[in-house]
């Protein structure tokens, strides 16, 4: 059997800091403002989490020490800016953190449970947020309230004080006034980070309970206030429904579910342009299982963040804790894998960056989920099986294809590279071929191409000639750890006059050496799927040895249940031969 739930790792038992992350997130919730015993190691993790994303990144900080930005958002909130090895990036963001911070303390109120508009991938510059739900009239209602009695009787949380006449001060309870306030603020963020697509998750229009409407969203707003975004109705079961998952033996296949009931009024809505190239029939959306229906929603918003515009996307189910983190996950794992966002990441890297930022310091209710048997964060990763092929990759098939017939895109790279510089310099145009097109690997000019020898007898001698270089080193998969240049940190407490963004003096801004020699981002599909099994092994073993499997009943045959006794086994504590 796995091992007992909340058991210390064994010593040598792998990744013991994943392992320890696990068993800090399986005991209790994390709120920014919770100090005590557990204040310490959630600042390990924070920690942790800074050093990873300035790896690959330059970024800033929004300070939320005691939860007063947001009570179960990060307490070091990062907003990426550009990567870190590439001083000139031209996908860079252009978004200034004081800036971001005032638009958010405007308007947190606007969503359910104040989780605002956050920005927490860059990909080719552009924003993937996340965020809840917007907030219905009665937690509109009761937020404004509360603020305004325990601030003195001055609710500037929501309210331009500079250009609030007496008579909008006056009328700002009614309705449609508090509504265009704080909504107002929330279109301004989203504006702000060039959100143009917003993705619900919602299977409900508004979120009911006891009768009252409790949450709302952008599809059902009366006002029509967020007309001018793309809004994207993709319905997907809640936690609840991942008791179902458990309760099958971790088998997603197969697993339908139920539209039927009452409270599932959300169609499936997706404008006709964004569906064209993905060759999926989105009525059918009803019959498929759990994994055809997370592959397809994957697959719509990889197409949607690979398109060519500079428009971010924002994903969001009703809280933001269970679904929201499942495809943000999925995402940052997803185009990890491809060599295109967190270049410089190994597998246990990013899995611990996902599981710490994404899942846990974002305030999933990991310990009430478990015990009710509603898996859905065991399910994201052990769902990495089902991604692996080039279907989910989002380098753009038509690039692959430009290539010059008989060479490989690595091929490529070094020939360019060979005769035109050094890759170790940042001012080669090597260097300045690969980061001029910053997530879309196999990106080339015409002017690479047009190097490619002629003939097949030329190309086979190109390749003799460049077996024995030293050059060739530099594509190896596993980089020599004495060929990485240290990451050095900086901080910078006073303002910047860098061009990036102005900070005021409570503001952080930390990332990795700009002289780091940038890693190659090209990753062919079977370094993509060896990658994502990577990560899912390592993601098995240590939940394995910390939180365990909950065993389902036993079949008539007395074996244990499939993927159990697959996870008891490759993490060696049973014998193959075993039942």
């Amino acid at each position: 059997m796995a091992a007992a739930r909340g058991c210390p790792p064994p010593a040598g038992s792998g990744d013991r800091g994943l392992a320890e992350l696990l068993l800090e997130f399986s005991r209790a919730q994390y709120r920014a403002k919770d100090g005590g015993g557990a204040a310490a190691k959630v600042e390990r993790i924070e920690r942790r989490c800074l050093e990873l994303f300035g790896r690959d990144y330059r970024y800033s900080v929004i300070p939320n020490a005691h939860g007063e930005v947001c009570a179960h958002y990060p307490r070091h909130i990062v907003l990426l800016e550009r990567d870190a090895a590439a001083p000139r990036e031209p996908l860079e963001s252009t978004v200034q953190v004081g800036k971001l911070q005032d638009l958010i303390n405007r308007s947190k109120m606007a969503r359910c449970r104040g989780r605002f508009v956050c920005p927490v991938i860059l990909y080719k510059g552009k924003h993937i947020c996340r965020s809840a739900t917007l907030a219905g009239w009665g937690e509109l209602y009761g937020r404004t309230g509360y603020n305004y009695i325990f601030s003195g009787g001055s609710d500037d949380a929501w309210a331009d004080a500079e250009d609030i006449s007496e008579e909008d001060s006056a009328l700002r309870n009614a309705d449609s006034q508090l509504f265009d306030k704080v909504r107002g603020h929330d279109i301004k963020l989203l504006r702000y980070l060039s959100v143009r697509y917003i993705c619900d998750l919602m299977v409900e229009n508004k979120k009911v309970k006891f009768g009252l409407n409790v949450t709302s969203s952008e599809k059902v707003d009366k006002a029509q206030r967020y007309a001018d975004f793309t809004l994207l109705s993709i319905p997907y079961p809640g936690c609840e429904f991942f008791k179902e998952y458990k309760d099958r033996d971790y088998t997603a296949e197969g697993l339908i579910f139920n539209w039927k009931q009452d409270y599932v009024d959300a169609p499936l809505s997706i404008p006709a342009s964004l569906t064209q190239s993905l060759n999926i029939d989105w009525s059918e959306y009803q019959s498929w299982d759990l994994v055809q229906q997370t592959q397809n929603y994957l697959k719509l918003l990889i197409s949607i963040i690979n398109s060519d515009d500079d428009s971010g996307l924002l994903v969001h189910c009703i809280s933001g804790w269970d679904r929201t983190p499942l495809f943000i996950s999925l995402l940052r794992l997803s185009l990890w894998a491809d060599g295109l966002i967190h270049v410089s990441l190994e597998p246990s890297e990013i899995l611990y960056l996902t599981v710490a930022y994404d899942w846990f310091l974002f305030g999933h209710m990991l310990v009430d989920r478990l015990s009710k048997g509603e898996e859905i964060f065991f399910f994201c990763f052990n769902f990495l099986k089902h991604i692996t092929s080039e279907e989910f990759s989002a380098v753009k098939s038509q690039r692959r294809k430009s290539l010059s017939p008989g060479f490989t895109l690595e091929e490529i790279c070094m020939l360019k590279q060979r005769d035109r510089g050094s890759t170790t310099s940042l001012s080669s145009d090597f260097s300045l071929g690969m980061e001029s097109s910053p997530g879309a690997a196999g990106s080339f000019t015409y002017e690479a191409v047009e190097l490619m020898p002629a003939g097949a007898q030329a190309q086979a001698a190109w390749r003799k000639s460049c077996a024995s270089s030293p050059q060739a080193v530099l594509w190896s998969r596993a980089q020599q750890a004495e060929d990485r240049l240290p990451s050095a940190g900086m901080v910078e407490v006073k303002s910047s006059s860098s061009s990036s963004s102005t900070h005021s003096d409570n503001f952080l801004r930390i990332g990795s050496s700009p002289l780091e020699v940038p890693r190659s981002r090209l990753v062919s599909a079977s370094d993509r799927e060896s990658r994502l099994e990577e990560v899912r092994s390592s993601f098995l073993a240590s939940y394995s040895r910390t939180i365990g499997l909950k065993a389902v009943p036993p079949s008539p045959s007395g074996a244990i249940g499939g993927l159990l006794e697959q996870f008891v086994r490759g993490v060696g504590l049973r014998g193959s031969s075993t039942l």
